[in-house]
């Protein structure tokens, strides 16, 4: 074999290890999702492109949060297929209206979507629902659904901290600051708790409180953000 050969064996089988090596960036695009029967369900979320395992993944967890959120039998804890569960939500409308006729009440159900951060280890995606059923005031819910960027795998919330508790201390004077002129409106101001939802985005990290969570529904949402410049050092996942 020539040595002329050889180097070229060799650069070949470089090229085509470098390009089995190279993943392709997961792209989103926007979905609508509906159904024949379906005149109150509106439903806007990102869809990953593609048939890798990695999209995959991330879109089944989508969807079965979304489908969840509208689930009208919350006891029943079960992942019903979206598309049964936006038809359940129009059956159980059509009757309440049947039954009481002469209700005003209109039912609705509002879910979107977007993706707030991207890089290739971590991709984080926020879903807004808001559903009323006819009582004193609609339900609004803001989830933040961080995924692996290498397997499209969910990621709890005390996996994407070096040391949670190291975190918590960190934050807890973001926090204050966020509450100092109405601490009043606070079940406990003076006890902290990360929040359920922690999320990346292109200001920094995001910790949002939603209703219920700290304080009653007349507060609203609680949200602070921390520069991802402060908060890095105590991340498994680096923000830009």
């Amino acid at each position: 074999m020539s040595l002329k050969y050889c180097k070229l064996l060799i650069v070949c089988s470089l090229l085509i290890l470098t390009s089995c090596n190279e993943k392709k960036e997961i792209t989103f695009s926007e979905q609508s999702i509906s159904t024949p029967s379906n005149v109150i369900v509106d439903i806007n979320i990102p869809k990953a492109e593609g048939d890798s395992d990695i999209a995959k993944n991330i879109n089944t967890t989508l969807l079965n949060h979304v489908s969840s959120a509208i689930q009208f039998n919350q006891e029943e804890q079960l992942i019903n297929p979206l598309e049964d569960n936006i038809n359940s939500f129009n059956t159980e409308y059509t009757n309440f209206k049947n039954q009481f006729p002469e209700s005003a009440q209109e039912w609705e159900a509002q879910i979107d979507g977007e993706v707030m951060f991207k890089s290739p280890d971590l991709i984080s995606i926020s879903l807004t629902s808001y559903t009323n059923t006819g009582g004193a005031h609609g339900i609004l819910v803001i989830s933040f659904l961080n995924f692996d960027g290498k397997t499209g795998a969910l990621i709890e919330n005390e996996h994407l901290f070096k040391d949670q508790n190291q975190f918590k201390e960190f934050a807890k004077p973001y926090f204050d600051n966020e509450i100092a002129d109405k601490k009043d409106m606070y079940f406990d101001s003076e006890t902290f708790s990360l929040p359920q939802n922690i999320g990346y985005s292109a200001d920094g990290l995001i910790l949002l409180y939603n209703t219920y969570e700290v304080a009653p529904y007349a507060t609203g949402i609680t949200e602070f953000v921390i520069p991802f410049s402060k908060a890095n050092s105590y991340l498994k996942f680096n923000g830009f």
